[in-house]
């Protein structure tokens, strides 16, 4: 089959166009939705979700374009910096009342458990309180915590105790110099009223003290015939009078006091009246359970100048009157002290001073016997008047809770809510309950609460490692949400709020009783 070759006429090409080049555009650099990619970048690999809320205009206005938290108070004692914004945080109960305005009485209440920083916190207010001029006054140190911060500050320190101090509760201290100064200047009313405070704080702790001795008050008549001869030894003894004086007193059984005894001029009956009374005060001057703190001239004068702590640490526990009738005699005393002040300042005669009263282990004090409850409630319902601030420690609201009568536990709930702040550290969860009675807390301000007061993580190596709350507090102020501060101590600070110095001698003195202990076995004898 003959091949036919079919020529198709093509069609004429036209030449190829050279392809134009484009100029290149620079794109500007930017990190994509989760970063910026490459090495190095750090790219997130997962975006949280934002939580999300709805409101009103008016309600959410203020929140745009940002929301940022309130800043921190920057009037008081600087204590630490905030735990969430690191910013520093000042707060005292005198500064925020009297400066700022913050809180309606200089009062504060320190909760928390052991060992977390609640004594540290105080002595950073009360240094930072001497710098502005406040003098501090620890009236009944128990454990001997504030004595090294005080002598420092170049303040007084009081020791008490059996044989290591007496404070004589019918000394006037020095309202009866500044009586003769106001009477001097012409101040002849407020003269009158310094030696009418001294008459009745000597009779309301001689009263105290047969209260304690007793377990039961005083009589009426038992309490008239005490006031009359504390009036006879102002008028007819020369000098300071002690309870030895008192007891003689009563035992001659001058006119005046027969008077008021109603024995109608029967000495025997007179005797019979007051049988009673001698026998207590012959415990008190003799020795008895209070021991003869009380029965002898005052050691060493309170001075109204500068800080001053009454170191009672010598006490025994165990030795719960006692603790009870020192610890009133120091609030006697140290409030009468606060009173002569104030007099010399009204009249001009000296520049006003305030005064911190520090009530630490409150806990201790108000179970150590009757009359405490009443006491520390009129301390804290007259701080604004006497023209003091005061702060209050004690561990939990239990401890408050646990007085035997029901009328003293709710009186005892009182400090707490009317304190004019109130800062706690870390609390068992069992707490929250009884602290929300008196204190509004979120939920989050007591998952906070609970987390502080957890032991430290394991260590088998012996290495110091703290608690996660130690020097944490939260600081509140009526239904405000709370401030948590993180307490940083100086070098200086540390050495004087180390409350475990006896376990560190031991520590430091281990090597050398392992020495003597080596040696007495070498020789035979017994360790």
């Amino acid at each position: 089959m003959a091949r036919m070759k079919i020529q198709h006429h093509a069609e004429p090409v036209e030449p190829k166009k050279k392809k134009q080049k484009k100029t290149a555009t620079i794109r500007e650099k930017i990190p994509g939705a989760r970063g910026w990619r490459g090495r190095g970048g750090g790219a997130a690999a997962l975006v949280p979700s934002v939580r999300e809320y709805r409101g009103t205009t008016v309600q959410v206005c203020g929140l745009w374009p940002f929301s940022s938290g309130t800043s921190s108070p920057m009037i008081g004692v600087p204590i630490g910096r905030h735990e969430e914004t690191q910013a520093t945080v000042c707060c005292d109960p005198i500064s925020w009342f009297q400066r700022a305005q913050l809180i309606s009485n200089p009062s504060a209440f320190v909760l928390g458990k052991p060992g977390l920083g609640k004594s540290t916190l105080v002595r950073r207010m009360m240094l930072g309180l001497a710098g502005q001029g406040t003098n501090p006054l620890v009236l009944g140190d128990l454990k001997g915590e504030h004595v090294d911060l005080v002598r420092a500050a170049k303040g007084q320190v009081i020791p008490l105790g059996r044989g290591r101090g007496y404070l004589n509760i019918l000394d006037p201290g020095q309202a009866i110099e500044v009586a003769q100064l106001l009477e001097d200047a012409g101040q002849k009313d407020a003269a009158v009223r310094v030696r009418a405070d001294a008459h009745g704080r000597r009779l309301n702790m001689v009263v105290a003290l047969i209260t304690i001795s007793r377990n039961t008050p005083p009589t009426d008549q038992e309490q008239t015939i005490l006031d009359r001869a504390l009036r006879w030894l102002d008028e007819h003894f020369e000098g300071v009078p002690v309870l030895g004086d008192l007891l003689k007193v009563i035992q001659d059984g001058p006119d005046e006091l027969q008077q008021v005894a109603l024995n109608r001029g029967d000495w025997a009956l007179y005797q019979q009246e007051t049988k009673a009374l001698e026998a207590t005060l012959l415990g008190l001057t003799g020795g008895g359970k209070l021991g003869e703190i009380f029965s002898r001239h005052t050691t060493e004068p309170m001075r109204r100048d500068r800080a001053v702590v009454f170191d009672v640490s010598s006490i025994d526990e165990t030795e719960t009157d006692l603790q009870a009738a020192v610890l009133l005699a120091c609030w006697s005393y140290g409030f009468g002290t606060v009173n002569v002040a104030h007099a010399l300042a009204d009249a001009g005669l000296e520049p006003r001073r305030h005064y911190f009263v520090v009530l630490d282990e409150l806990w201790r004090a108000l179970r150590a016997g009757k009359g405490m409850v009443d006491r520390v409630d009129a301390l804290t319902r007259l701080n604004r008047s006497v023209g003091v601030g005061q702060v209050m420690i004690s561990h939990t609201m239990s401890d408050l809770l646990a007085l035997p009568a029901e009328e003293d536990r709710m009186k005892a709930q009182g400090f707490v809510e009317r304190s004019g702040m109130v800062i706690c550290g870390g609390l068992p969860a069992s707490e929250m309950a009884l602290l929300t009675k008196a204190v509004p807390l979120s939920r989050h301000e007591q998952q906070k609460l609970v987390s502080w007061q957890d032991p430290p993580a394991w260590d088998s190596r012996g290495v110091d490692v703290e608690p996660p709350g130690r020097g944490k507090f939260l600081i509140k102020v009526g239904g405000r949400p709370g401030i948590p501060v993180h307490i940083g101590l100086t070098s200086v600070e540390a050495s004087l709020n180390d409350t475990n110095k006896r376990w560190h001698d031991a520590a430091r003195d281990a090597p050398l009783l392992a020495e003597t202990a080596a040696l007495a076995t070498t020789a035979g004898e017994p360790v």
